[in-house]
């Protein structure tokens, strides 16, 4: 072969790559534009709503008065009546459960009906409050405003999550009570636990309705379902992912072929400004698309927490009288309620833990470092015999998920999950438990300050997922259950979306992180839209 043959057999590959690499090059800008227009509406709005969110948080947080009702040593001289006695006079034959509050300086059994609905009888008189619970209610929320002076223009029950209470509020059903105020603070409060739900002054309610609709896209569940909202959400995240990819094959991996078209014709202004900012955001970009995408994808099955509790129905006439004499340390005493395990009653006692240290978080804290402003013991006292069950607690603990899985007998709560041929959830009748404890403080790694309910007992199992379970003994409730599969994804969206990783700089500079990310590939849309309008 001479030498000039083989010169031009050399050639052919290289004439082939170098068409092929113009020809990528041509096709990648014309799909990073087409890309780029079709995702430009969802950036902006993604981008905008999430900008808001510490915006919101730093400079319209709503401040309230108290968050919490503290625990206070009920007198047994106000009890003059005991539960069997009140229930008997009130001809009250079957009851779901009680427990005691206090309010307006009256002491009351709330009772909760077979039906489910609260009653309230005074425990000095056994005599029944008219519409106690709306009347509680109404004392919660002033309590936790520390309002007594304006009037309550509405009051309702919630028994589903709607748009401005959303499901990670956690509390069904609950009630929604708005006052006549200049900023027209909206108290949600859940009277079977006396707990503080959430609370929306005008400028939060505008901020969620906000947030839900152009962060959440709501607007589509109206016109259509929550299906077609996440297939949606799902295909857009994932076609912004594709164009942050598209950005970084461009002036990444083959930055040297696109490096000598710029020195010939080299640019300026807003496309300079686009490309530079670009490869730099192109990270944030595809680390906000798939923790998106990957938490989206986890809203298809419904949210069935607040049906997940435990109540047996118990009748009075076989209920032992409990009276001031029964084998409690009243000194310390805060409530008391009925609980069922292995066909024997119990009394579970709530009271203060003995030399209590008190204190007060700092507002500054982190959310994830909010405790209990004191502790309390839990005491299980056998309603025959009247002596003290030890440990039962944890026992009280493993059977509930036990009942919430697939041991005990089905109520309507767990009749919704079929555990038939779901291997993710396997019978824990068997199974090695290898670690179960009393938890008092949330965590960020699996049980955050989003669930809402504390103290739990966390219950940990050997299973394929490791499966764990929160358990909330003094409402017999499923307050969380945890997979690894619910981890991978909590982790992913908790540093991907919303920069866990810069936890360690405080809650400013890990703000200001998110916003400027958020806020970079707000920019470099905009220019590629202002540039594609120009061309």
């Amino acid at each position: 072969m001479s030498k000039e043959t083989h010169k031009k057999s050399s050639q052919i590959p290289k004439t082939f790559g170098t068409k092929f690499i113009k020809r990528v090059k041509q096709n990648m800008y014309k799909w990073h534009r087409v890309i780029g227009l079709i995702t430009i509406v969802p950036v902006i709005f993604w981008t905008f709503s999430g900008l808001m969110h510490p915006f919101m948080a730093h400079f319209f947080k709503p401040e309230i008065a108290h968050d919490k009702i503290e625990q206070a040593i009920i007198d047994k001289n106000q009890l003059h009546y005991s539960i069997q006695e009140v229930l008997l006079k009130n001809e009250i034959s079957q009851f779901k459960n009680f427990r005691i509050v206090t309010f307006n300086n009256s002491t009351y059994y709330q009772v909760k009906t077979i039906l489910g609905e609260l009653w309230y009888y005074d425990a000095s008189n056994a005599k029944k409050l008219e519409n106690g619970d709306k009347k509680y209610a109404e004392w919660l929320s002033r309590y936790f405003l520390d309002d007594q002076k304006n009037p309550v223009k509405h009051s309702e029950v919630v028994t589903e999550f709607t748009s401005q209470y959303k499901y990670v509020n956690r509390y069904l059903p609950v009630y929604k009570l708005s006052f006549d105020r200049p900023d027209g603070m909206q108290v949600y409060v859940e009277t079977s636990s006396s707990k503080l739900a959430t609370y929306n002054p005008i400028s939060r309610q505008a901020f969620i309705w906000f947030f839900d609709t152009f962060h959440n896209w709501s607007f589509i569940d109206a016109i259509s379902n929550n299906s077609i909202r996440i297939i949606t959400m799902i295909f857009l995240l994932s076609v912004i992912g594709f164009s942050a990819l598209s950005g970084i094959l461009i002036y990444g991996l083959l930055w040297k072929q696109f490096k000598k078209t710029d020195s010939l014709t080299p640019k300026k202004g807003l496309r300079k400004y686009h490309r530079q900012i670009g490869i730099w955001v192109s990270l944030f970009t595809l680390t906000f698309a798939f923790s998106g995408a990957y938490h989206a994808t986890t809203k298809w099955a419904p949210y069935t927490l607040s049906q997940m509790v435990y109540e047996p129905t118990f009748v009075t006439k076989e209920i032992p009288n409990a009276n001031n004499n029964f084998n409690v340390d009243w000194n310390r005493f805060q409530n008391i309620s009925l609980i069922t395990l292995n066909d024997t009653t119990y009394y579970r006692c709530q009271l203060l833990e003995k030399e209590t240290k008190r204190f007060k978080i700092p507002k500054s804290d982190s959310k994830w470092n909010k405790k209990e402003d004191s502790k309390s013991e839990v005491v299980y006292i056998n309603a025959t015999t009247n002596k003290v069950a030890p440990n039962l607690d944890l026992e009280y603990a493993e059977f509930l998920a036990y009942y919430f899985t697939d041991g005990a007998p089905k109520a309507s709560c767990c009749e919704m999950i079929d555990t038939s041929e779901d291997d993710s959830q396997p019978s824990f009748e068997n199974i090695k438990l290898l670690e179960s404890k009393v938890l008092t403080d949330f965590d960020s790694r699996e049980y955050g300050f989003v669930n809402k309910r504390l103290p739990v007992v966390k219950l940990a199992y050997d299973t394929p997922e490791k499966t764990t379970y929160f358990i909330e003994t003094s409402t017999s409730r499923l307050a969380a259950v945890v997979n690894n599969s619910d981890r991978v994804e909590g982790y992913s969206f908790a540093i991907l979306h919303k920069f866990l990783f810069m936890d360690w700089a405080g809650k400013n500079i890990h703000d200001l992180a998110t916003v400027l990310a958020a806020l970079s590939i707000l920019i470099v849309s905009i220019l590629g839209f202002v540039l594609f309008l120009k061309k």
